[in-house]
């Protein structure tokens, strides 16, 4: 007997609020209840796109099973914290929270309730990274290397670049190293938004992180060395690629000696998708099964207390100021 479709909203349908949107529209698993946003005109256009009511905020919460909320980072807990009062199951866009101590207080009222609260760490779902968790476990990795780059976009975004790209980062190193990050070091460019982080791990590992909002290429890439090999990752063409017994020789040609540099490289197959597709799948797939998500709160806040030490480190502002319209949330 096939499940009935679970009720679903999202709550803040800016850009990435109207992917959440249309992916739950395309799912069989969920039934797009509404959509909400401070801008009531954004709502409607979004609801009119994708077949859905543009519904206030409250109203939603009290019709769905689960939400989506992809509000301005500084509004998460409050959207949050309303959605679990109401016992609704919750995904939170990254960065989970600004504030660390608010972001346990949400942790513990989750558990309390025995409600799914997710975090939309969205690289975890990314084919490639789920293709190098497979053998990553049976690698002696000795440094990451982390590069999240690109230019300036054109909406505001109201946190700076440790919490809006690096975080992606952090989380995955998390995944990979099962250890305490033991040290942490960071600069900026002074006056841009442009930041660079070592992190060193109990275990040895060091890894470092790249993000920037004013590189005129887009670069979303990582890599890992091992003394057998070096590993790297797209996230863009959702590949990766391992290079192994590198073979340094030097040969004699007609004019002189020549130097030649071989290695092996496998890729391993990877099935192309949508992570954003594979995360909302997985979160409903939790909500269903009353099972942990794969990217818990207690993951979110994690990655949200080692950016907090990058931006101590690195002198960096957690929150650039976003000023609503009218005193209302803006959309993200």
């Amino acid at each position: 007997m096939t499940a009935s479709p679970l009720r679903v909203g999202v709550v803040g349908v800016g850009s990435m609020g109207s992917n959440h949107a249309r992916v739950y529209r395309e799912l069989q698993s969920a039934t797009l209840v509404g959509v909400a946003d401070a801008d009531a005109e954004r709502a409607e256009t979004v609801a009119e796109a994708y077949d859905t009511q543009a519904m206030d905020p409250i109203e939603l919460l009290d019709a769905v099973d689960a939400v989506s909320i992809v509000v301005p980072t500084s509004h998460h807990v409050a959207v949050a914290t309303e959605a679990l009062r109401r016992d609704v199951d919750v995904l939170v866009e990254k960065p989970f929270v600004v504030d660390v101590d608010a972001g346990r207080e949400l942790v513990d009222l989750a558990e309390a309730r025995d409600l799914v609260l997710q975090v939309g760490h969205i690289e975890r779902f990314n084919p490639a990274i789920r293709t190098l968790s497979r053998f990553a476990a049976g690698l002696d990795v000795l440094a990451m290397t982390a590069m999240r780059l690109g230019p300036p976009v054109a909406r505001h975004i109201d946190v700076n670049p440790v919490l809006d790209l690096m975080i992606h980062d952090i989380d995955i190193m998390r995944s990979l190293v099962d250890a305490p990050v033991e040290s942490v070091s960071a600069a900026q460019v002074v006056g841009e938004p442009y930041v660079s982080a070592t992190l060193t791990f109990e275990t040895g590992v060091v890894g470092t992180l790249l993000a920037s909002r004013v590189t005129q290429q887009k670069v979303r890439t990582l890599s890992l060395t091992t003394p057998e090999s070096h590993v790297t990752v797209d996230y863009i063409s959702q590949s990766v690629d391992i290079h192994r017994q590198s073979l340094p020789e030097y040969l004699e040609t007609e004019s002189g000696v020549g130097f030649r540099h071989q290695s092996i490289v496998e890729r391993p197959a990877t099935e192309h998708a949508e992570p954003l597709k594979l995360e909302l799948e997985s979160f409903l797939d939790a909500v269903r099964d009353r099972g942990e998500p794969e990217v818990t709160g207690a993951d979110g806040l994690a990655a949200v207390e080692i950016a907090g030490r990058i931006m101590a480190s690195a002198n960096v502002p957690a929150v650039v100021p976003l000023e609503a319209v009218d005193g209302t949330v803006p959309n993200r």
